[in-house]
């Protein structure tokens, strides 16, 4: 019994040391070792984007801003979220802040938009529907949150918010002089291919000089709203009439999101 003892004790107390000596050193182990080095997470991240794992490619990103806040790879990676955002949004997958919604005798596409808030458009694209042609007993993916729009004047940017998330960052112009007013908005009225209105003249749709582009989304402040740009190598500066400008592609992009009734902060 005394040789077994003899035995065992010693063996005990080389486990005890061992684990201790790993569990010192789990304290003093880098941050980025604990939680996964840059390169492991970033191959992980580009493995479930491929895999079409938009949501969990994303909130991989996500890890690697909060625990690698200091890198110069931070703005890429906020960049990636936001093209992920997207393409989420644009996706038929079911993620927070949205529903399937079972589509009733008598729905139609405005009718859902209206209730939830939101868009045909956007039910549209993110359902892949090639119309809007809809069938009772089938599901759609619906958003189900509201978006709200910040423009910063002195960054020139335009932010897509859900909440307390920034969904997008836009490149934006503003007024010259400071002439972009400053406040709390809604956007009253949507226009595609907006004619332009302008002093002792009428600019068609389409043409060179038609400065509001491609969509408009008009404020409730007459003559005040966010458009497309014929003029894109002046965005991120000031020099519009007042109107928020955006480049003919993301304003497309906007326009299919927001609905009447967004609201849109201002600042200087």
């Amino acid at each position: 019994m005394r040789r077994i003892l003899v035995i065992i004790i010693p063996l005990v107390l080389i486990i005890a040391v061992v684990f201790l000596v790993l569990k010192m050193s789990s304290h003093t182990m880098p941050q980025q070792l604990k939680g996964g080095s840059v390169p492991s997470l970033l191959s992980q991240a580009k493995d479930l984007e491929a895999q079409g794992k938009i949501l969990e490619a994303k909130n991989v990103y996500v890890k690697l801003i909060g625990d690698f806040s200091s890198s110069r790879d931070m703005s890429s990676w906020q960049k990636k979220v936001e093209e992920l955002n997207i393409k989420l949004l644009f996706s038929p997958e079911i993620i927070p802040r949205t529903t399937a919604y079972e589509i009733k005798p008598g729905d139609t596409l405005s009718k859902i938009a209206k209730e939830f808030k939101t868009t045909p458009d956007l039910i549209i694209k993110s359902n892949n529907l090639a119309n809007d042609l809809i069938i009772p007993g089938k599901k759609l993916k619906v958003w189900t949150v509201r978006f709200t729009i910040m423009v910063d004047k002195s960054q020139n940017v335009l932010l897509l918010k859900t909440e307390d998330e920034i969904l997008k960052t836009y490149t934006v112009s503003t007024g010259l002089n400071n002439s972009t007013p400053v406040g709390t908005f809604k956007i009253i009225n949507k226009l595609q291919n907006p004619t332009w209105f302008k002093a002792g003249a009428v600019v068609a749709p389409g043409s060179a000089e038609n400065v509001l582009g491609t969509r408009w989304l008009g404020f409730n402040i007459p003559g005040y709203g966010i458009h497309g740009t014929v003029e894109p190598e002046k965005l991120g500066q000031q020099v519009t009439q007042g109107c928020v400008r955006m480049l003919n592609t993301d304003v497309e992009e906007l326009y299919t999101i927001v609905p009447v009734d967004t609201e849109v902060t201002i600042v200087d």
